[in-house]
């Protein structure tokens, strides 16, 4: 059997490992840093304890031993795809086939120490966690949520959830009857952000930016963090005494020790088919890799299992000699559940339309069911 070696545990990865183990016709390992799945989209509800921190993850192994594919549970250190390999900390490992599914790194602004994060590792979650658990024990105080941008790959931002969180914490406090106590203001460097999802979606955010008191400071650049707030360009400070702060994708460290062609932001260069530029037997998939598209594509998920199962498609097409290829690109859309913590809102976009439903109580469930269900269904 050919070997087929999986770098990264997420999404991208799990899927991946999944359907190619089902076709019984590889040998499959999968390699992640963590021996879990952390499901990001229901972590949003971690930092306000809607959501028990070991409920976002699913053991890698429980996946494995379903499947049956190979698991392993090291950092990588380096690719050197001209010879078939990948080296781990204690190992060098060949294969026939590579897919890489490792995720991005993230920007690192000045002072980004001073703030917490829900998309970083998973226990930068937990942190935040116990940071606002230790502001609301403190009776009040001001909350700033935001996220940046990367000038080189607009797909690499990751705003959604903290647009999430920021409603969240206000519901949270709400319920806590304590929302008066608190200032919540939302920045970003971009003059509409959230602008990707359409203009419905934009407008309805900024309805709720008005309905919940949430402040925002919008259009400028991030010049630091500091202890007790953000600096922008201007000279100007938002006070606050909790940062939360979602760094924008950048290519993985990784990369950097490899030999794949990279894109200007450090991601992997690929095709439509998720072939690596320069190679027929190694594929890039999700936010290791760099997109092409319209303007307005955003590297989620969803677009990285259909990334995946595009991949695990073409490998076999190719082992069996076919040239009917699959690419990825007529599949790039825009799809989320807005949670806000007593709803959701239905977000869709794609080349011919873009939708926004708002689902009041109801869509709060319909997420919460989602989560049970991208569990069930890996098992």
């Amino acid at each position: 059997m050919k070997k087929i070696l999986i770098l990264g545990g997420g999404f991208a990865g799990v899927e991946a490992a999944i359907k190619l183990q089902k076709t019984k016709k590889f040998d499959v390992t999968l390699v992640s840093d963590r021996d879990y799945l952390f499901l990001y989209p229901i972590s949003i509800w971690v930092p306000v304890r809607t959501l028990d921190f070991e409920d976002a993850k699913l053991p890698l192994s429980k996946i494995q031993k379903k499947h049956g594919f190979k698991l392993i549970t090291e950092k990588v250190k380096s690719i050197q795809a001209a010879e078939n390999k990948v080296e781990l900390q204690s190992q060098t490992l060949q294969y026939d086939y590579l897919i890489v599914a490792f995720g991005a790194g993230k920007m690192q602004p000045k002072g980004v120490e001073f703030t917490g994060t829900i998309c970083g590792q998973p226990d930068q979650t937990l942190a935040y966690r116990n940071k606002l658990d230790a502001l609301i024990a403190k009776g009040s105080g001001k909350i700033a949520i935001g996220f940046g941008g990367n000038p080189k790959d607009k797909s690499a931002v990751r705003g959604g959830p903290a647009f999430e969180l920021a409603f969240n914490v206000h519901h949270y406090l709400k319920k806590k009857g304590i929302r008066p106590n608190f200032e919540i203001t939302m920045f970003a460097p971009m003059e509409q952000p959230g602008a990707k999802m359409g203009r419905k979606a934009l407008s309805m955010m900024a309805d709720m930016f008005r309905h919940q008191d949430i402040k925002t400071a919008f259009g400028k650049k991030i010049t630091e963090f500091q202890a007790d707030g953000v600096v922008f360009e201007d000279d100007s400070k938002l006070q606050s005494d909790l940062t939360m702060f979602i760094a924008a994708g950048t290519g993985s460290p990784v990369l950097k020790e490899s030999d794949l062609p990279l894109s200007e932001s450090g991601f992997v260069k690929i095709n439509d088919h998720t072939q690596v530029e320069g190679y027929t037997n190694v594929y890039a998939v999700g936010d290791a890799a760099a997109l092409e598209g319209p303007d307005w594509k955003a590297k989620q998920g969803h677009l990285a299992e259909v990334m995946s199962q595009v991949a695990t498609h073409n490998i076999l097409a190719t082992e069996s000699g076919s040239t009917s290829l699959k690419g990825y690109q007529e599949h790039i859309s825009i799809l989320c559940i807005m949670d806000t913590g007593d709803g959701a809102a239905i977000v869709y976009r794609d080349a011919k339309k873009e939708i926004m439903i708002p689902l009041p109580i109801v869509g709060h469930w319909l997420k919460k069911a989602w989560g049970l269900y991208a569990k069930w269904s890996k098992l």
